[in-house]
């Protein structure tokens, strides 16, 4: 199958343009001490239906190495007591750079939380915290970017959202992929 990969990001907090609130907003939390059991539900629980397959066979070991990263951060919205959605942050600091880079690694919400706004609001709350990551670990230069990548897998509204809260497209590839013929769901056997 041919993909479309998109890279956009901000050159300055300034960018953002955030989204209007939703009807009934979540409330956006910072986890503490993200445990990889959380975390990997999230991952499936949010990219099972879009392909997202990278990490599936992490072992306990690589979700915690990922999780202990200096700049790693997952933001968790909360509807009615139940995650809806999430945003993953990852610092890096590339040679030429003058400062950090932050990473929306990953992002998107929960089948059932589709369509409700919680999107736009979670992805504004994600990229204002992406800004200050340095502010919450020492070791980091101030974020000089903060960046994203999507592709045609992704939810149809992913891109829109991308650009709706400011970021620029800088880099677009089109690659041939080897891609299941359906998304793998959020556990063994969903879609099968």
């Amino acid at each position: 199958m041919l993909i479309t990969t998109t890279s956009l990001r901000q050159l300055d907090p300034s960018d953002l343009r955030p989204a209007k609130p939703p009807p009934e907003p979540a409330s956006i939390v910072r986890v503490g001490e993200p445990a990889p059991e959380f975390a990997r539900f999230l991952y499936t629980a949010v990219g099972g239906d879009w392909h997202w397959t990278d990490r599936l066979a992490w072992t306990l070991t690589q979700w915690t190495d990922r999780l202990r990263r200096p700049g790693s951060e997952i933001w968790v919205a909360w509807r009615n007591g139940a995650p809806a959605g999430y945003v993953e942050l990852a610092a890096s600091s590339p040679a030429k750079a003058t400062g950090t880079h932050a990473e929306i690694a990953y992002f998107g919400l929960l089948p059932r939380f589709i369509g409700r706004g919680l999107g736009g609001q979670l992805l504004t709350e994600g990229i204002r915290r992406a800004w200050t990551l340095h502010e919450r670990f020492a070791a980091l230069a101030p974020v000089e970017l903060v960046w994203v990548h999507t592709c045609t897998l992704d939810g149809p509204n992913a891109l829109r959202n991308y650009t709706a809260r400011g970021f620029q497209v800088y880099r677009e590839s089109t690659e041939e992929e080897q891609v299941a013929p359906v998304p793998p769901g959020p556990w063994p056997g969903a879609h099968g």
